[in-house]
């Protein structure tokens, strides 16, 4: 019997948590095949996996990183219908039977509202993050509000088309994978169904959280091959282009503490004609002082405000 879908399941030196990950997609019911890679793990992450020999596909190799280990799941699986799963990760039960449900023939990328769960300081809590309205893919896309990669239901078919993930990004792996799939008309359904996968954040961090001049480079990157594809095809509304500027400036504003020039060049590259900075980064009085004097003396306005609270 052919799978439904197919749970991928990258892991390196996910001891303490790839069995909970492994049990929460066995749990997605008998028609969900299971995919586990061992990316060269040198902790008990190999013995963990092995102990779910015969209801699950494994393999084991040496290290090559997060995207050439799913694509290497995604070449093993055989369902129309793909969940990635990180090894410290987990679903809910139902899951993806509910956005199985919820797709069509013309979806290619399922996605919904995230649930983020925090460990930290001897505590756990959940937040839950609807997506913003409008759902318009490439504005989301620009704002980094597409969800995280296992939180969608991704078509086999539209992810073999674009070559899966790209091996050599460093960081963003997700984000560049939805331009590519934007790019090649690859059609992305909000649904109310698409949520159930839980994205766990440690007090260790994350990538984006221990490096991230780097983030914001390789998402500059990204933002300027949508911004010129939109371009091209006619697709750069306003409302998009406003998203992408303000993608520009909220890095300009992180990046402005720790580089000045590199704000500087975050902000320079803000292409719409009036720009005006919107949402938590830029309040009131912020805005208005950007207004009449600019980025930088915003900034410097700013910091001797915080001096003095």
């Amino acid at each position: 019997m052919t799978p439904r879908a197919s749970v991928l399941i990258p892991a390196h030196n996910a001891g303490p948590w790839v069995a909970a990950a492994i049990d929460s997609a066995l749990a997605q019911g008998p028609d969900i095949e299971v995919i586990v890679i061992d990316d060269g793990s040198t902790d008990d992450t190999l013995a963990q996996i092995r102990a779910f020999d015969g209801r699950i596909r494994w393999e084991t190799g040496p290290n090559r990183g997060a995207p050439a280990t799913r694509n290497r799941a995604l070449a093993l699986a055989q369902a129309p219908w793909v969940q990635f799963l990180d090894a410290d990760d987990c679903l809910e039960t139902g899951k993806i039977a509910a956005q199985l449900d919820a797709v069509d023939d013309d979806t290619d990328v399922l996605y919904g509202a995230e649930t983020v769960e925090w460990h930290g300081h001897g505590a756990v809590h959940r937040t839950w993050t609807p997506t913003p309205t409008p759902h318009d893919p490439p504005a989301l896309l620009a704002g980094w509000h597409l969800p995280q990669t296992g939180a969608p239901l991704w078509r086999k078919a539209a992810l073999d088309a674009v070559g899966g993930f790209r091996v050599d990004q460093p960081c963003c792996q997700e984000h560049e994978l939805y331009l590519r799939l934007l790019m090649a008309g690859k059609r992305f359904v909000h649904h109310p169904a698409a949520r159930g996968a839980i994205y766990r954040r440690f007090d260790s961090g994350t990538l984006s959280t221990r490096n991230p001049a780097r983030v914001r480079t390789q998402r500059a990157l990204i933002l300027n091959r949508l911004e010129a594809w939109l371009d091209q095809t006619g697709g750069l509304t306003a409302h998009r282009q406003q998203a992408i500027d303000q993608a520009r400036f909220d890095m300009a504003r992180a990046a402005w503490p720790h580089d000045r020039t590199e704000a500087r060049a975050h902000h320079a590259a803000i292409a719409g004609r009036g720009f005006r900075p919107a949402g938590a980064a830029a309040p009131a009085a912020y805005r208005l002082c950007y207004a009449l004097t600019g980025f930088a003396t915003a900034e410097r306005v700013a910091a001797w405000r915080r001096r003095l609270s």
